[in-house]
């Protein structure tokens, strides 16, 4: 955009309240909106792999499935690998989730009291006693009945996750024909402007994502070197989960955070200055996300003002919840992008001259042998 291009008050309006309306649809049909999410994101991913073997010589449908069958055997090698490496848990599946719930009652009750002996005047309150009982009313077996609810959840999304290397698949296949099918729709003394809004919006979805895969790889390498100097087994797979649920921002975090302290807490029960050089961890992880690794990354990769971001976030947790709060930047890059354009070719008087002008032509054409 030229500086004699950018968009007005009115514009920002229709940008902002398009995101929330595509917001609150992918809200009612989540169980593609993630498949959807989850495609892009590895279309993006395999973007460069196919494009360097279409230099080769290669065609789309070769690419493609080379490109797919490759990412494929790459997963399962990783998952084999994993479970070589990843020693087997001393306790059973189906036990885990208590012995860690009960570890984090353990590790707050022992916090409490901490509290209570540095702080003498807690000590009336009576806060181990409170917490200890709230708590045990609450976890009274929890796990036999939230289990079964869970285990459906995870069975009614399988059929959905598969749909996102099928999305991947096509999208790197077809992208290239979808884009000319909708750059015919447009009348011609617009093509240009469409040929740039196609770019731009590709461009945009292209950085942010490349920029989130970039911070997810510092996130891990950060989290993974820091949790496996405080001595915490498994560093590496609890740091690279760490930085996938920061995808969710502000509420990612926190639950990251709460997922290492209880595995921090079960591996070391006698010891709460593990948990708490854990919660040290995460705090300085994020203190370089924010002031370092964010800006270099997704900073760069949608150029919107903090204010709007910060704002479009709480938005979209509102609207959406957790799966708004993941798709509400993109989307909003992308619409940004959309409706500067459409801003610009509807206040571009020689464009809309042109189009006019095209318009009386093709009238002419039309009706020359009808006199």
């Amino acid at each position: 955009m030229t500086e004699q291009q950018h968009s007005g008050p009115i514009v920002w309006s229709g940008i902002v309240a398009a995101t929330c309306v595509l917001l609150f649809l992918m809200q009612q049909v989540l169980w593609l909106s993630i498949p959807f999410l989850l495609g892009i994101i590895l279309y993006y991913m395999l973007l460069s792999p196919m494009q360097r073997l279409l230099r080769m010589g290669y065609s789309r449908n070769t690419a493609a499935l080379i490109v797919g069958f490759g990412f494929l055997l790459f997963v399962l090698l990783a998952v084999l690998a994993g479970v070589a490496w990843i020693p087997a848990p001393s306790t059973a599946w189906h036990e885990m989730p208590g012995r860690y719930l009960a570890a984090g009652m353990r590790f707050l009750r022992n916090m409490m009291g901490a509290l209570e002996q540095q702080f003498p005047f807690l000590q009336p309150a009576h806060l181990v006693d409170s917490v200890d009982a709230s708590l045990a009313n609450y976890t009274r077996g929890f796990v036999e009945r939230h289990l079964t609810d869970v285990l459906m959840a995870v069975a009614a999304w399988v059929p959905s996750m598969l749909l996102a290397p099928f999305l991947t698949f096509f999208f790197l296949r077809d992208g290239r024909r979808f884009k000319r099918f909708l750059a015919r729709a447009v009348p011609n003394a617009f093509f240009e402007k469409t040929l740039y809004l196609l770019h731009e919006v590709d461009q945009t979805a292209r950085r942010y994502f490349h920029g989130m895969l970039k911070l997810t790889i510092i996130d891990t390498v950060v989290l993974s070197i820091g949790l496996w100097a405080i001595g915490l087994q498994s560093a590496l797979l609890l740091g690279f989960l760490a930085a996938v649920l920061a995808w969710v921002p502000y509420v990612g975090s926190i639950v990251g955070c709460l997922l290492v302290v209880l595995v921090a807490s079960a591996d070391a029960p006698d010891n709460n200055m593990m948990a708490y050089s854990a919660i040290f961890v995460f705090i300085a992880a994020r203190l370089l996300d924010d002031f370092i690794f964010m800006p270099l990354t997704l900073g760069r990769s949608l150029r919107i003002h903090p204010l709007v971001t910060v704002l479009m976030i709480f938005i979209g947790g509102a609207l959406a919840g957790v799966t708004g709060l993941m798709l509400v930047l993109p989307l909003l890059g992308v619409t940004m992008v959309i409706g500067e354009t459409l801003g610009v070719l509807i206040t571009d008087t020689r464009l809309q001259a042109r189009h006019r002008y095209a318009q009386s032509l093709r009238v002419k054409q039309a009706s020359i042998d009808l006199k």
